[in-house]
This record gives C-alpha cells, structure tokens and sequence, in this order.
C-alpha cells in the first residue's frame, strides 16, 4: 500500500508539472521527465556547472583548480596584473614574444585557489602550490567541467521528495547554486527541469532547449567540439583493450546495474570480449565503428542476462578509465564501464 501511495504521487507531481507547462511547451513525459541525483544528465549539468578551470591553466597548468583574480605572476622579468580573464592573453603573448626564453611563469604568492566544485583554499607560497598540484595529479582520470555551454539563468526545478509525498519548485540563479542544487540531492528526490531554458554553446550561439535529451545532446556537442574539452586525445580501441572493466551504471528502461554486480570484462584485441562473475565465465563480441563522426560499440553475448547489453551503442564520451555509452530510441538507455 506505502509503494502504491508513493507512485500515486509522483504521477500526481508529474500531472502537475505538466499540467503548468504551456500547450507550446509541453513534451511526452519521457522526453522532459523526471531525474534523479545518479541520472546521467543530472551528472553532466553538474559537471556544465562547475567552475571554469582550464582558462589559466598557462599559469597553474591544471584543469581542476584556478586562481582566483586577481593576483600578479612575473613572465620572463615582466610582471604581469591578472585583473580580469582577458589578461591570461597576456601571459600568453609574453611566453610567444621570443623564443629564446625561459618562459617560466612565476605566481606571486599568496594567492587563492578554487576548486572545480567552488571549494576556496589560501595558498601561502610555491611549496604548498606545487603540493596542490601534484595531489590534483594523481587524478588525471577525474570527469571534469564540460565546457563550451552555458545556461542562461534564472532557471525553474521542479521536485519531487518520495520520502515526504511534498512536492516544491526552485529557482536557480547562477552555476555555483546549480552544482551545490544537484550536489545536494539525495536518493529520494525526483526532479524535473522546467522547460524551455536557453543556453549558449562555445561560439556564443543561443539555442532553446525544450527537453531533456535535448540538453544531453547539446552537452554532447560540446563535449565532442569545444576545443577545451579536447585538450588530450585518446585512442579508445587501445584503452578498452587496455585491463579489466566493470559496470558502474546500467539503465534499460529502469536503472539495472545491481545485474551485473561482480562481473568483470575484458575487451581482446581480437574482437572476443570475456565476462566472468566467481567461476562463471563467458565469452562475447565486441566491435566499434565511426559512421560519420559518431563512435560505436555493438555488444553480442548470448545468454539471456548478458545478452541485455546487446545494444549498438553511441559513444558518449571516454578516458583511460571510464568510458560512457548510451542508445537513443523510444527511450534512452545507458551503459557505462568503468576500469577495476
């Protein structure tokens, strides 16, 4: 009865939710509905959120912090006020003047840092800089911000606590109340974005986003275009092949990654893919393929709990330990692996 009242009221909320859209915004459920805190794209619009990092990294050479203006540093005898993000140009301009010099860029201490996730630390001198960076080092596999979109803000949430049958609405008004809203969000809580929301891709073109594959397309394409998101590149035939995987997160209509608990896969250099659970073991396919522009990754078991994952899946994106697929159809469904 406790299970039969609570998806009464998440149907109440969502008929309400819709219910105040406009006839001209109104979307199939599936296409705006509700997510939750471990749906992939409440974890790309956090990752849209985060602090822009990578615009100094000339200066601070990480892609996971950044120094908070303003602050001096010393290029080449000259020193150099950053007041604004236009001044890392200058920076730049001083290290391309010539090329017989050492191009040390000098940060002149204390300064603050501040973490991708808005989180400030003073730093006193080189020393504990360098400490810093080194630590951020160890993570060179951390998802970091997806750059290239920005949302226009105010934008409206609408949300849903299963726990409490209440439902609420929200207004966020910039990036940092956006992460710290979805940072916030637990296990219980059904969200919806309120459509449309305006955004602006790395070439500062608006575009109206009207659902929420939509806005996981859009971040797609940054991803995939926007030349800082793209600083590294990789060759994902040589990392899939590359040790043993494990799957963090399977969504086939329902979130079903508790299927797959223990098992652990191995992608061969000759197309064979090996499964294996305990004692249980069994050998697949595996084959990927570009069609214009587009990755795939098409799966083929043959047992039945094994076989679920049969989908010719789009590469979303990858690094050298996580690699995040997805199949667009009726609806969306998720794949991602995750090295051991």
């Amino acid at each position: 009865m406790f299970l039969l009242k609570k998806y009464l009221s998440i149907a109440a909320f969502l008929f309400l939710l819709f219910s105040c859209q406009s006839e001209t915004d109104e979307q199939p459920n599936n296409a705006q509905g509700t997510i939750t805190s471990v749906s992939p794209l409440t974890t790309y619009l956090q990752r849209v959120a985060m602090v822009k990092t990578v615009q100094d990294n000339v200066i601070d050479g990480s892609s996971y912090c950044t120094i908070k203006l303003p602050y001096t540093v010393t290029v080449n005898n000259e020193q150099i006020a950053v007041n604004t993000t236009a001044d890392y140009q200058k920076v730049i301009d001083n290290i391309n003047a010539n090329a017989n010099d050492d191009d040390i860029v000098k940060i002149d201490f204390p300064v603050t840092m501040v973490y991708y996730n808005y989180i400030e630390k003073a730093i006193p001198n080189q020393a504990d800089f360098d400490s810093l960076i080194d630590y951020w080092n160890l993570y060179p596999d951390l998802l970091s911000k997806i750059n290239g979109l920005n949302i226009n803000y105010p934008i409206t949430i609408n949300i849903y606590n299963s726990a409490n049958q209440v439902a609420s609405s929200q207004s966020i008004i910039s990036d940092q109340a956006f992460f710290n809203f979805i940072k916030n969000l637990n296990e219980s809580q059904y969200i919806s974005l309120r459509y449309p929301i305006l955004i602006a891709d790395y070439n500062n073109q608006t575009k109206s986003i009207t659902s929420n594959l939509e806005f996981e397309n859009a971040i797609k394409y940054a991803i995939d275009y926007c030349p800082e998101n793209n600083i590294v590149t990789l060759d994902f035939t040589e990392i899939i092949t590359n040790g043993s995987w494990e799957i963090p997160y399977f969504f086939d209509g329902s979130v079903k990654t508790s299927n797959y608990s223990g098992y652990s896969f191995v992608f061969k250099s000759d197309k064979t893919v090996v499964a294996s659970n305990g004692s249980a073991t069994e050998t697949g396919q595996w084959e990927s393929t570009v069609y214009y522009g587009v990755r795939e990754l098409k799966l083929n078991f043959s047992t039945e709990l094994l076989g679920k994952l049969n989908f010719n899946w789009k590469l979303f994106e990858f690094n050298n330990s996580q690699i995040r697929l997805r199949d667009v159809g009726t609806t969306t469904n998720y794949l991602y692996f995750q090295k051991e």
